[in-house]
């Protein structure tokens, strides 16, 4: 587990240049991102703080507008903005009555509640009732037409089309009032010249010919007129013509006497007032010149303004908003007017954008933006509920942040192309330096290897181009080197095959001396014959030990041992003792292979033994295994080395090459015992170390 650890750190610690490199650029990138959002999140902070303050104000804007004449007015008469503007209807003004008779007072009164409608060539006319009831019930109309000298009617003339004149007209109720009403001017008023013109208009019920001689005026009619002294267009008039040819501004007031109205204040029951069909009176008035010509002034006329509405107070909202006007005392009653923010252009803004200002945390974001006023009017209180939508601070802003992110883009692009300017000219070429490294060190296992490695393609000027080529010059001479050293190996390989094959002649007539079965001789002539036929043509001694084959037959495990140490004394081993086992135990093995194995752990113990001390070997058996088991007593076994004692070259002997030892018996035991089907280990026992060899059993019950 820990060698596959440290594999694995030192395969990552390979990158560590590269992820540094890619770490940096990516921490850059993402920091432009963190900041582009964090300054995100702070200008939504900021827009929704500045819209909370614009939306208070706008609150105020709207509740000082309807606390104003003007809004008062339009708060009593609530009109529908698809309404036809004509013909006019009264409205009920703010005040209790007019005083019709003063022209400053009502000039005062019209301009101030903005009741006017305008038309076209300086016309206007407003048609209204008084707030009290009890004031009468009357209708005013106040306006302003132009037309030049006023010319009166003379009170001799029974024909009133002889002079300007109003024309009246009231329907109300299934009923039609009509009036006639010519100028007639105030005498001793000073000079017209400087002054203007000052009269009246008295009113007669219209008849339908011209003959008026024996007409009696309306008493309750009343109506005035003030005509300027100065031209409308001065400009345009020729010095010679008279001023009595221009035109001049005149302003109007009357007061019609309606008896429906006035009826319904006398009867028992309350009064309603304003009465409910005002919206269905119509009232038109007509200023004609003398004689047949066309009216300088017609409230029915086409391009009349309708004054202030409510629906005017649409401008103040910004999308999303809604502004909602009722009576105070009908809180579930119909709303008196709902009004919501024209939407804005749609500007272009991306999707992705709009979701992440969306989610962006701010403070107090999801409390309801809504503010209550109440406003009051002579007729009572209104309440005005006006609600914001914060989300039009996320739709400017992902429209402002849609157009900034192209620079947040750019930034990134920069950094990219940075990143890709260092991939390509640096990193990538040491990515491929690394690669071939390591490709070198996992598959070259002989020169020729060496020359696949070039890297010519990673020479340049710049530092690393200079590492590439000393590298490429190194391995170039270590390639010669090693080509030297594959010569001479060759040629070391060629004289051992020599050697061999000269010592197997001797081998060859040491048989013909000892040819008899029983001369002991024999056994160990044959035993270095299979040696050299082992190692004979090899490269390696681990390679030929690896690569040979054995033929298993059955060994008698018994008699083996025990002809083992009744012959160890003839080979050098001392005090080698077997306790023969009764019967017959057949195993599979090679004899020669099975007499190499006892031999090399033997001379091992011979090494490592106390002196003087003895050799064990014992037998066990089971229904499918021998195990032999060769015991010395001595020192243990390191334990960094008991896992390692059966590999090529390992000896607990220092210099042990130097010595004679090569770490190879105990390899070949072990190699040998694998090829035979068994197995072999060691353990370090009390006294010493054991040995254990474990053969299959051929037939036979345990022992």
């Amino acid at each position: 587990m820990k060698t596959s650890l440290d594999a694995s750190l030192a395969w990552l610690a390979s990158f560590k240049l590269r992820v540094l490199f890619r770490t940096a650029f990516f921490l850059l990138a993402l920091a432009t991102l963190v900041m582009a959002v964090y300054v995100l999140q702070e200008e939504k902070q900021r827009s929704y703080d500045n819209y909370q303050q614009s939306f208070a104000k706008t609150k105020e804007q709207v509740v000082a507008q309807l606390r104003h004449p003007t809004g008062q007015l339009a708060l009593l008469n609530p009109s529908d903005a698809t309404a036809a503007k004509t013909p006019l209807h009264p409205v009920l003004l703010p005040f209790s009555a007019i005083d019709f008779d003063d022209q400053t007072k009502v000039r005062n009164a019209v301009e101030m509640t903005g009741c006017l409608v305008q038309y076209p060539h300086h016309g206007s006319l407003c048609v209204a009732i008084g707030s009290n009831p009890w004031a009468g019930g009357f209708i005013y109309a106040a306006g302003t037409f132009a037309s030049t000298a006023l010319v009166p009617h003379a009170i001799s003339d029974k024909y009133l089309d002889t002079a300007h004149r109003l024309r009246v007209e009231v329907k109300m109720r299934g009923q039609t009032y009509r009036w006639i009403a010519p100028f007639e001017p105030l005498t001793g008023t000073g000079n017209p010249q400087r002054e203007g013109i000052r009269g009246r208009f008295t009113g007669y019920v219209e008849l339908a010919g011209r003959d008026y001689a024996y007409a009696r005026t309306v008493r309750d009619f009343r109506g005035w007129v003030w005509q300027g002294a100065t031209c409308i267009h001065r400009a345009a008039s020729s010095d010679s013509a008279p001023d009595e040819d221009c035109e001049k501004k005149s302003f109007f007031s009357l007061r019609l006497p309606v008896e429906v109205l006035r009826d319904a204040l006398f009867q028992r029951e309350k009064p309603v007032w304003p009465p409910t069909d005002l919206r269905d009176m119509q009232v038109r008035v007509e200023v004609l010149p003398p004689g047949e010509g066309a009216a300088l002034f017609d409230s029915n006329a086409e391009g009349a303004v309708a004054p202030f509405s409510l629906g005017d107070l649409r401008a103040h909202l910004l999308p999303g908003e809604t502004l909602r006007i009722r009576k105070t005392d009908e809180p579930n009653g119909a709303d008196l007017v709902r009004l919501s923010g024209s939407e804005a252009a749609a500007s272009e803004s991306s999707p992705l954008l709009t979701r992440l200002i969306r989610r962006l945390p701010v403070e107090s974001y999801d409390t309801p933006i809504e503010l209550t006023q109440e406003v009051a009017t002579p007729m009572g209180y209104y309440t005005v509920d006006l609600k914001g939508d914060a989300r039009s601070v996320n739709k400017s802003l992902s429209a402002v942040a849609t157009r900034l992110s192209w620079f947040v883009t750019a930034m990134l692009l920069a950094i990219a192309l940075a990143w890709l300017v260092i991939e390509i000219g640096i990193i990538r070429r040491i990515a491929r330096l690394t690669q071939h490294s390591i490709k070198l060190s996992k598959t070259v296992r002989t020169t020729a290897g060496l020359g696949q490695f070039d890297l010519a393609d990673l020479r340049g000027s710049d530092e690393l181009g200079i590492l590439a080529n000393c590298l490429n010059d190194l391995l170039r001479r270590v390639k010669e080197d090693a080509d030297r050293e594959q010569i001479r190996a060759e040629q070391e390989k060629d004289m051992w095959h020599a050697v061999g094959h000269e010592i197997m002649s001797p081998l060859q007539s040491l048989m013909m001396l000892h040819h008899t079965e029983n001369d002991p001789s024999l056994r160990y002539i044959h035993r270095m014959q299979q040696a050299v036929r082992i190692l004979y043509g090899s490269a390696s001694p681990s390679e030929a030990f690896q690569s040979t084959t054995l033929e298993v037959q059955t060994v008698e495990i018994n008699g083996f041992l025990c002809n083992i140490a009744a012959n160890s004394a003839s080979v050098g081993l001392n005090a080698v003792h077997y306790a023969e086992a009764p019967g017959a135990i057949p195993v599979r093995a090679e004899e020669y292979a099975l007499e190499d194995v006892v031999t090399h752990v033997l001379r091992n113990a011979e090494r490592y033994r106390t002196p003087s001390s003895a050799i064990t070997l014992s037998l066990h058996t089971s229904e499918t295994d021998a195990t032999v088991t060769i015991h010395n007593t001595g020192p243990h076994i390191a334990a960094d080395l008991i896992d390692q004692v059966f590999e090529y070259g390992v000896s607990g002997q220092s210099e042990f090459a130097a010595n004679g030892s090569r770490g190879q018996g105990l390899f070949v035991a072990r190699t040998y015992m694998a090829k035979m089907g068994g197995t072999i280990s060691v353990r370090n026992e009390a006294d010493g170390v054991s040995v254990i060899l474990v053969l299959q059993r051929v037939g036979g019950k345990s022992g």
